[in-house]
């Protein structure tokens, strides 16, 4: 006897040994500062960055909350981390219960023997109990409070991650608006080259019926019409995918989506922000803060399993009524009551509870690494969209010089052939390097504004 509550002793010791917390959230070390953050910083906040005051991006964005698929899957993934908490802490309050038996047997009385003379059995046997059963983990160990933990942590993680889908939503909505507008300014783009060239065609046609052009002059404006009028298709099938991209993210009809962008929007870049340093990236990204709660709730984890090593300690009571006849069942001499309290701890388990540990301690060790990759790809990618919008904003001012340049060209080169001291190809040369221009402006404003949601978006809006 002495030998067996020596064992036991030296199991639940072992049980008590500690084991090693698992990597922190801590532990990783961020820069102090960005490479390519705004040299001087306003008070405006990170939302000026999107395309607010462009009416169709506030309509369409009535639809992210209603009716965007990606956002009520992300939603109903909140949903169940909830219940898996709400279950978490049900498990450590009592477990009652309440039951009711009624049986009814009749024995066969050819089977009973050597029976005295005189002595009869009645065959028949009824039995009649109902009664509440209670039970309670005391949870002394923390096991039920460290799994309780632990759903609280990936309940954390869910809600972040909806935040993290709503904002890739506004960010992907306020893209695909800027694709639009883009589009529609191109097309505008279309109408005036053909206007120009169309002035141009008329032009040549004038001087060479005149006699004093040649008829290569009208052939070469002709061509130039052709060719602003080849960009129209290219254009209509950006307002198509950006439609289409439109009615994916908000699963509105196309018709309404289209109707959205009756109204036009400021061209005008916002200002820069106030980004701050990388350190705050790692609270204000809701994919870095998902993957911290992730790795919080690993290492809780690893405590619940542990506590497996440990005693478990549960009450029992049990309090009821037991009769054999249905009369009798309420009577003060049918009740019956129990309380109790039971110990179970592991003697030898062959390392099942170790391996349990070792394999929740490499969860640990994936949620860390996760957790830091998390961490250093929103510091990258909030260089490179800081980067690209400096970039794009530089590149925007020299086009705009250019195009200015570009226009007093033509307008030159025009005049000076209409006197007959040029020929047309200066003037066909000069147009169409302000058709160039006015195509790189837009494609460079819009670069710019898609470089400004991103900035939005790597630095977690």
């Amino acid at each position: 006897m002495r030998r067996s509550f020596a064992l036991l002793a030296v199991a639940v010791l072992a049980g008590c040994a500690s084991v090693g917390e698992g990597p922190s959230a801590s532990s990783v070390t961020v820069p102090s500062t960005f490479v390519y953050a705004p040299p001087v910083e306003s008070r405006a906040t990170l939302a000026v960055l999107l395309p607010n005051e462009d009416p169709a991006f506030q309509s369409l964005l009535t639809a992210v909350e209603t009716q965007a698929p990606d956002l009520q899957v992300a939603l109903a993934r909140v949903d169940a981390a909830r219940a898996a908490l709400r279950a978490a802490g049900t498990a450590r309050a009592p477990n009652i219960g309440v039951e009711g038996n009624a049986s009814y047997a009749r024995s066969s009385e050819n089977a009973v023997t050597n029976l005295p003379p005189g002595f009869t059995i009645d065959p028949t046997n009824s039995n009649f109990s109902t009664g509440i059963n209670a039970s309670w983990d005391l949870d002394l160990f923390g096991r039920l409070r460290a799994s309780q933990r632990a759903a609280s942590l990936r309940l954390d993680a869910a809600d972040a991650d909806a935040r993290a889908v709503r904002l890739a939503l506004v960010t992907d909505i306020a893209r695909a608006v800027v694709d639009y507008r883009t589009a529609q300014a191109k097309l505008r783009i279309v109408e005036d080259d053909l206007a120009d060239a169309a002035s141009l065609v008329k032009l040549t046609d004038t001087r060479a019926r005149a006699g004093i052009a040649p008829g290569l002059d009208l052939v070469r404006a002709q061509s130039l019409e052709a060719a602003a009028r080849s960009q129209r298709g290219p254009a209509e099938a950006e307002l198509a995918a950006a439609l289409g991209r439109l009615v994916t993210l908000t699963a509105r009809d196309g018709a309404s989506v289209a109707a959205a962008f009756e109204f036009p929007a400021s061209d005008d870049l916002a200002g820069l922000p106030a980004v701050g340093l990388p350190s705050a990236l790692l609270r204000q990204r809701p994919d870095i803060v998902a993957a911290e709660y992730r790795l919080g709730a690993a290492n809780s984890e690893i405590a619940a399993v542990a506590a497996a090593r440990f005693p478990q300690i549960s009450i029992n009571a049990a309090l009821g009524l037991a009769a054999l006849a249905l009369g009798d069942l309420f009577n003060a001499d049918s009740l019956t009551a129990s309380l109790g309290g039971s110990v179970a701890a592991p003697l030898l388990d062959f390392g099942r509870v170790e391996a349990q540990i070792d394999a929740r301690q490499a969860d640990a060790k994936e949620a860390f690494a996760l957790y830091r990759r998390a961490v250093f790809t929103g510091i990258g990618e909030a260089e490179s969209a800081l980067g690209s919008l400096q970039a794009n904003r530089n590149r925007l001012a020299a086009l705009e010089t250019q195009l200015g340049i570009e226009r007093d060209s033509v307008a030159l080169s025009t005049a000076r052939y209409r006197m007959g001291l040029s020929d047309f190809l200066g003037v066909i040369d000069a147009q169409r390097q302000l058709n160039a221009a006015r195509q790189a402006v837009v494609e460079t404003a819009a670069s710019a504004k898609r470089s400004q949601i991103e900035v939005y978006r790597s630095f977690g809006g």
